[in-house]
């Protein structure tokens, strides 16, 4: 429990990058350029595949939703970090940091099991092709997304009810760019064991449970598809899988080295760019990926 003399914060500083104004200008085109093209790459597959008849089949619909989870959890992030770089406001209120613990927890979850769907809808695709307009019907995938939505509600909620119980008296620097649940809950000056028990439940249940749907799929893709005699079938068989794998390859080891591997310390300093990575970078990349990499959306773009 806290002491008497404690007072609760009321505002977090976030730590940035760099204090020298010429590369903290540089860093603000940069994810400036960044987040923009965010914005129009998602939005863009978004509308695409509402308008085009081609991408109207279950690994669109995923693939419409990701986008929209990336630009959501794009927005919760880069906005702020812009403002900082800017104005040098590196200010957060607790109520702030309060909204980005649940609307990042909320949306990084979510997309786990977006992708974890998406795995499996290759899996029936590949090994099941027969089978595949029963197993993912409209209905089924509809409920594939809801659910997704539902477990990502329920870890933001989780980790937002054991963050907010927590005091922080002293300490109120974040040494990221944006509130991390393992780096305020380092810096809580309260009893941290009901945070901790939610974040690592959370995280063994639900994130390593949707990992090890993407990699069970993936083994039987890739057993099916070496059992393919010509070459040609193993080629389109595994192009069908290509975006998807490079997308999760980006994804899964950019959320591993910030959340799985153990810290010595409570300084997040060296993997601010693993952060990035995650949080910034990988929505911008998504949509590129796709229209790069798929000649279903490139057709549709083209139309």
């Amino acid at each position: 429990m806290p002491g008497s003399n404690c007072t609760q914060v009321t505002e977090f500083s976030l730590v940035g990058f760099t204090e020298d104004p010429v590369t903290q200008v540089a860093q603000f085109l940069l994810f400036l350029l960044t987040y923009l093209a965010t914005i129009l790459g998602n939005l863009g597959m978004v509308a695409l595949i509402r308008v085009s008849p081609l991408l109207h089949s279950p690994m669109y619909y995923f693939l419409g939703n990701l986008a929209f989870v990336n630009l959501c959890t794009s927005t919760i992030i880069t906005p702020r970090m812009l403002a900082g770089l800017l104005l040098g406001e590196k200010g957060i209120t607790y109520a702030g940091c309060m909204v980005q613990v649940f609307t990042f927890d909320l949306f990084g979850m979510a997309e786990c099991f977006l992708l974890a769907t998406m795995a499996y809808d290759r899996y029936v695709a590949v090994c099941h092709p027969l089978l595949y307009p029963l197993v993912m019907s409209p209905e089924r995938c509809s409920w594939l997304v809801t659910g997704s939505y539902l477990l990502g509600l329920t870890n933001g909620v989780g980790q937002t009810i054991g963050t907010s119980s927590l005091f922080f008296c002293s300490s109120r620097t974040i040494d990221l760019f944006f509130c991390d649940i393992s780096l305020l809950i380092s810096l809580s000056t309260s009893d941290t064991t009901l945070s901790l028990i939610i974040l690592r439940t959370s995280l063994s249940l639900l994130g390593v449970s949707s990992i090890l749907v993407v990699l069970v799929s993936y083994v039987a893709v890739i057993s099916t598809v070496l059992s393919i005699s010509s070459a040609e079938g193993k080629r389109k068989a595994f192009s069908t899988c290509a975006s998807h794998l490079t997308t999760i390859s980006i994804f899964y080891g950019a959320l591993i080295f910030m959340y799985l591997i153990p810290r010595s310390d409570t300084s997040r300093g060296g993997d601010k760019w693993a952060a990035v990575l995650y949080a910034v970078v990988t929505p911008m990349l998504n949509p590129l990926i796709y229209s790069l990499r798929n000649q279903e959306v490139k057709e549709a773009w083209r139309r």
